[in-house]
């Protein structure tokens, strides 16, 4: 048995006919044995369609899916769970569990407030003050309908599928550092092209040589997108234990309803509710790179 899902930097890429990498589980006695991202070559929704069935995929797990694509999965024997969201090996254990149930969400995607937890989480991550670490190089460009957009190609290039090793720094316009992996004193290691980068960074590492240093200013569209409104999201303070002690600024951690936590600021808090926002803190914002392609796998 083989389950795909939309895929894009470890969770579930919220538009099924823009999704530009599946992650295709191989089930064995209710078990996963093996997996693999692929890429769907920048091809429309019925070719998508076609593109699982010549996998021989038997079940697609997705968030937001049009009724003509649906038609075609269902043409060419494809059982769809829609709706689903968060990570996507957990996403794939759930429906190994009979714990996903398709919700035949179309591509008006909204956070599902019911699945909203606000409490303690691995890593001490719990619903108070954390500022959150991260590599700027990565992580997707825009999660959920931030990500929506005119499908683009596949990135082509030497490097494409295979694990590279990078040195790179960081900074805005104005110069001021934001990250750099010297610093660290080791590489940023990612398999380039598989939607483990922002677009800007996985394209400008795709067809580089080892011990090549280029520079690459990137437009939002290819770092980490425009701010989405629907990324924004109120509460009632009563619903979120835990909540009622959070300040606006703050830096906090909810779960999905698949217990995957996911970072939002407290962007406003009144008197019986409090507004989240989602969006990735570089969203609209022009980065500039300096990368150092260190070595290839």
């Amino acid at each position: 048995m083989k389950i795909a899902v939309t895929y894009d930097n470890g969770n579930i890429f919220q538009h099924f006919g823009k999704t530009e990498f599946f992650k295709v589980y191989e089930v064995e006695d209710g078990k996963v044995v093996s997996s693999e991202v692929i890429g769907s070559n920048g091809v429309g929704h019925g070719d998508l369609a076609g593109l699982l069935a010549d996998r021989a995929v038997d079940v697609l797990i997705c968030g937001g899916i049009g009724g003509g694509a649906q038609a075609a999965l269902e043409e060419a024997g494809v059982e769809l769970c829609a709706g689903a969201e968060g990570d996507a090996d957990r996403a794939v254990e759930a429906y190994l569990k009979g714990e996903l149930v398709s919700s035949g969400a179309n591509c008006d995607h909204h956070h599902h407030e019911e699945g909203h937890s606000c409490g303690d989480h691995e890593e001490d991550h719990g619903c108070g003050s954390h500022e959150e670490g991260h590599s700027c190089g990565a992580g997707g460009c825009g999660s959920g309908c931030g990500g929506c957009g005119s499908a683009r190609p596949a990135l082509t290039g030497r490097n494409v599928g295979k694990t590279c090793r990078t040195h790179y720094r960081g900074t805005f316009n104005d110069g001021t550092q934001f990250d750099s992996s010297y610093d660290r004193g080791e590489p940023l290691e990612f398999i380039c092209g598989a939607g483990q980068m922002i677009r800007g960074f996985d394209a400008a590492v795709a067809d580089m040589e080892v011990g090549q240093v280029v520079d690459v200013h990137l437009m939002p569209e290819e770092a980490y997108g425009m701010p989405d409104p629907n990324a924004v999201f109120t509460l009632e303070i009563a619903d979120l234990p835990g909540s009622e002690d959070l300040e606006a600024g703050q830096q906090v951690w909810l779960t999905n309803q698949y217990g995957q936590p996911f970072p939002v600021k407290v962007a406003a808090k009144e008197e019986k509710t409090i507004t989240f926002d989602a969006n990735h803190e570089m969203a609209g914002k022009e980065l500039n790179f300096r990368i150092e392609l260190v070595e290839v796998k």
